[in-house]
């Protein structure tokens, strides 16, 4: 929206926005120089920086894209069986023994964790006790319809396309596991940061104004969902994205809800700020599922990877405000509390893990 509104040309710079099929893809465009920044999964970007399950590159955020506004889908099969919910799957699955598959949309990715976070909330170990897969978001919906997975967690539209197909239904929003949880960010590599700063300040002042701009009003977000419902963006119904955007949701079973917590894009600055503790958590998920092997120095590569004075000096620009601190406390969806002060005990300390 910062391209579409022209608020790039305000801060000197044009965005020039272009549609990429998956996240690897964009994790490839990125590393090698033909995308400059990336609106992209948050350990994603940590995944890349310390080399996990590819390549090593050196990466930066520049700034938190969104708060909430994810979901986990249920096909109707298990719906039907009463797995509406953590607790019907968990039961389900202990009555019926099979094979359950459930996809994601990148490994090191925040839909991986929030699936992995709300199974294991529910007693069901994603390592053990069920295949888990990597799906492009796009191709989700379509991999339900014949059979290829029980369940996935992705972004929208395509669990609300789910219901409205009527292949599945919604067990789960992400702002369930974790109130205004991190989402996707505003990512380049460190490379790019360091040889053009004016740039990558510009262009986080423009988008801080965009997300200004449509946490707004209703009109506002009703012409995003417009926009990006075009075929050269996300390429499906207006109504398919507007009614999650404006938090009018529904489960597929007859539920309705007005969620007030639904996606978010600037909410007076708390939604941007790219807090220590937001990317710090990531890394505890991946030592926690094995993607790490040993514990990382937490709080020193959040400091290398989040780009905090760039950030405030852009904020500043955009008449942004800031928050007080670089951390902030969680409590997620099993009560366990949140606050970067001991990720390593934090991280050791679950339950269910790998």
């Amino acid at each position: 929206m910062a391209a579409e509104l022209g608020l790039d040309k305000k801060y000197g710079v044009k965005i020039i926005p272009t549609k990429e099929s998956s996240w690897a893809g964009v994790r490839d465009k990125l590393v090698n120089g033909e995308l400059d920044f990336a609106h992209v999964l948050y350990g994603l970007v940590y995944g890349v920086h310390l080399g996990v399950g590819g390549a090593k590159k050196d990466m930066a955020v520049l700034m938190n894209l969104n708060h909430n506004g994810q979901a986990i889908t249920l096909s109707k099969k298990l719906a039907d069986k009463g797995a509406v919910d953590g607790a019907g799957l968990a039961k389900l699955m202990g009555l019926e023994k099979r094979e359950y598959t459930f996809a994601q949309t990148f490994p090191t990715g925040t839909h991986a964790m929030w699936l992995y976070y709300w199974l294991a909330a529910n007693g069901i170990n994603p390592m053990k006790d069920a295949k888990v897969i990597t799906v492009p978001p796009p191709q989700m919906v379509a991999n339900m319809r014949v059979g290829n997975m029980d369940g996935f967690c992705v972004g929208e539209p395509w669990n609300h396309r789910a219901i409205i197909d009527d292949i599945g239904v919604t067990a789960a929003t992400t702002q369930e596991i974790w109130k205004d949880h991190p989402e996707k960010v505003l990512g380049t590599t460190a490379d790019f940061v360091k040889k053009y700063p004016n740039t990558a300040r510009a262009v986080t002042a423009a988008i801080l104004e965009a997300g200004k701009w449509i946490d707004s009003g209703l009109q506002n977000k009703t012409r995003m969902a417009e926009t990006i419902a075009a075929k050269s963006y996300v390429n499906t119904s207006v109504d398919a994205i507007n009614q999650r955007i404006l938090g009018r949701y529904q489960n597929g079973m007859g539920k309705t809800w007005d969620d007030p917590n639904h996606m978010k894009f600037f909410n007076d600055g708390a939604v941007n700020f790219p807090y220590l503790s937001d990317g710090m958590w990531f890394l505890t998920q991946h030592k926690r599922w094995g993607l790490l092997k040993e514990h990382p120095d937490y709080l020193t590569v959040a400091k290398q990877i989040n780009q905090i004075d760039i950030y405030k000096q852009a904020a500043t620009a955009s008449k942004t405000p800031l928050p007080k601190d670089v951390m902030r406390t969680s409590k997620l969806i099993d009560g366990v509390v949140w606050d970067g002060k001991d990720p390593k005990k934090y991280a050791d300390g679950f339950k269910v893990k790998v």
